[in-house]
């Protein structure tokens, strides 16, 4: 399967964002997607405990004896070099999909969600960042807080599906289900918040594609978030945003484009979250 059949099949939010990015940075940011995108399948194929355990083992291991046979690693270990990706990044993706390939996934507590969504997300966008060459400390981890907010999004929208796989990532997880999946929803928008001005650090060429991507993303939430009740909720199937309502969201993001210039960067937030993951993972060496 080739790159762009993955972007088209498994994240239509973000091909449809890909549009807009300049075809060398999207054949780039593909070559990414592509390889997290094989790294997150081995857990979510329908396959035994044990499989998914090797085939993992065995990814990995080709991965850091850099086999280049296997193209999608070769792509990889090219961005890796030729933006200065830390390989701790790719160890914490990694280090976040292993934790799914268990007979049963439990999150505890809000640090636990952190570091996950951090590990499985933050991580791509942490790397996206780097594809962009955004140097500035602060709006790396502005990336990395978009990342997060996606993930807290996915885990929203996901929750009967990954109860199916006995994964359950929502804290605090009660009878009362939808408020708990609204609760992820309001702390995956305080991080869509917080990632907004660290857009305005991505070259303009790039710029409107990742205002496009937030929008888009940010809206599967909102859907969620008007659900009524959690019948609703189970026979809705997977929430998506449809292609018209990408085209408003992208209208919407016109105006978000031209406010970013007049954004001025404010006290960076969410240091209290940061700070919850970086007791665990030096956040700094990898930015």
């Amino acid at each position: 399967m080739s790159t762009k059949n993955y972007l088209s099949i498994y994240a239509k939010s973000f091909n449809w964002s890909g549009f807009f990015l300049p075809k060398k940075i999207y054949t780039k940011c593909s070559k990414l997607y592509d390889f997290c995108r094989t790294v997150d399948n081995i857990a979510d194929q329908e396959a035994s405990l044990e499989h998914k355990k090797k085939e993992f083992i065995k990814f990995r291991n080709n991965f850091e004896n850099k086999d280049f046979k296997n193209e999608i690693i070769r792509n990889m270990w090219e961005l890796i070099d030729e933006f200065n990706i830390s390989q701790k990044i790719v160890a914490d993706l990694f280090d976040g999909v292993e934790s799914d390939i268990k007979e049963e996934v439990k999150i505890k507590n809000e640090k636990e969600l952190l570091i996950y969504s951090y590990r499985v997300a933050g991580t791509v966008g942490l790397m996206m960042a780097k594809i962009f060459n955004i140097k500035k400390k602060e709006s790396l981890q502005r990336a990395i807080y978009l990342g997060i907010a996606m993930q807290l999004t996915n885990i929203a929208r996901d929750v009967i599906e990954d109860e199916k796989k006995n994964r359950v990532y929502l804290v605090n997880y009660t009878k009362d289900k939808l408020i708990n999946i609204k609760k992820i929803i309001y702390s995956a928008d305080t991080f869509y918040n917080s990632s907004f001005v660290g857009i305005k650090d991505i070259p303009l060429s790039c710029r409107f594609s990742i205002i496009v991507a937030r929008r888009v993303y940010r809206q599967i939430g909102k859907k969620i978030f008007n659900i009524k009740d959690i019948n609703t909720y189970r026979t809705a199937g997977k929430i998506y945003v449809s292609n018209f309502g990408k085209i408003v969201q992208t209208i919407f993001s016109l105006f978000d484009f031209i406010i970013l210039f007049f954004s001025s960067p404010k006290k960076l937030e969410k240091e209290y979250e940061f700070n919850l993951i970086n007791e665990d993972i030096s956040l700094n060496e990898r930015i």
